[in-house]
């Protein structure tokens, strides 16, 4: 399978603008054989947290519709995220789930302290998987960071997305989420053939953007598609530097700091070689850790 990255700068809020760049784009890939393209977090608006009415999508969220229709006419397979509103009965409801699970008087955390209830907002960062026109699966960003916490509520689960078309397994996480090793551990024992992270990562973090994404393949053995986006937006400044590595943490394609896209073939059968070679996962003590 060859894979694209696209990197593209991200137009603040104008959400068609982004959706007729990034489908240009992966046209091109599509055209140099790409076969699973990957676009930034939230590539259709941005962090547009001045609109999020307009930015967000409810089901049947129209940028997947566009996305579903590109994929379906290409045989391809599509990764992003975009903002999803909840309507506020979806939000009741899982509040009301929370409390008669007991929750909403807060978690325990791993010291044995009370935490406060997590508290629900209308919006999540819903990241998707579609394959030959068909959603794949879903994937809620687990992990916000700094000021989306006070308008996304977190997902709660974490579960790696099969495609059926090419007998493998994506694992997906999202920008922050890089800097939680266990997340992408989870993703490999539980059977992913591939690391998917998509990003805003800004600047000055270029240095903790490779190091991470060069550590998490390396890790786990892994192929890794860590695609972010470049340009700029109202608060912050980006590097782009999406990569694709191979098992063994080398870097087989990379964007630097321009608007493009960038394709390498992924052959699963380096992953096996790896971990055969470095058997990492057999030599495990989970007893231990």
């Amino acid at each position: 399978m060859k894979a694209a990255a696209i990197q593209m700068d991200i137009s603040h809020c104008k959400k068609q603008d982004n959706i007729n760049k990034a489908l240009m784009l992966s046209e091109n890939a599509i055209s140099h054989g790409a076969e699973l393209i990957v676009l930034p977090e939230v590539f259709s608006t941005g962090f547009c947290y001045e609109e999020l009415d307009n930015s967000g999508e409810s089901e049947p969220f129209p940028t997947i519709e566009q996305l579903r229709d590109f994929s379906k006419q290409n045989s391809c397979v599509m990764i992003g995220s975009i903002i999803q509103k909840h309507n506020n009965e979806e939000v009741q409801e899982s509040e009301k789930r929370e409390r008669e699970g007991g929750e909403g008087e807060g978690e325990i955390d791993l010291k044995g302290k009370r935490r406060e209830g997590r508290g629900k907002n209308n919006f999540t960062n819903m990241g998707f998987c579609i394959e030959n026109g068909d959603i794949a699966g879903t994937y809620t960003k687990t992990h916000p960071f700094g000021k989306e916490k006070n308008y996304f509520t977190p997902g709660d689960q974490i579960e790696p997305i099969n495609l059926k078309s090419y007998d493998l397994t994506i694992g997906l996480e999202i920008c922050y989420e890089m800097r939680f090793p266990e997340i992408a551990r989870k993703l490999a024992i539980d059977g992913s053939d591939i690391l998917v992270t998509i990003a805003e990562f800004p600047n000055p973090r270029e240095y903790q953007w490779r190091s991470l994404a060069t550590a998490r393949s390396v890790e786990n053995q892994i192929y890794h598609i860590a695609c972010n986006r470049t340009g700029a937006d109202p608060s912050s400044t980006f590097f782009g530097a999406s990569m694709i590595l191979d098992p063994l943490g080398n870097v087989l394609a990379d964007a630097k700091d321009k608007e493009c896209f960038i394709i390498h073939e992924i052959d699963p059968e380096m992953m096996k070689d790896t971990r055969k070679a470095i058997p990492v996962f057999d030599d495990r003590r989970p007893e231990l850790y």
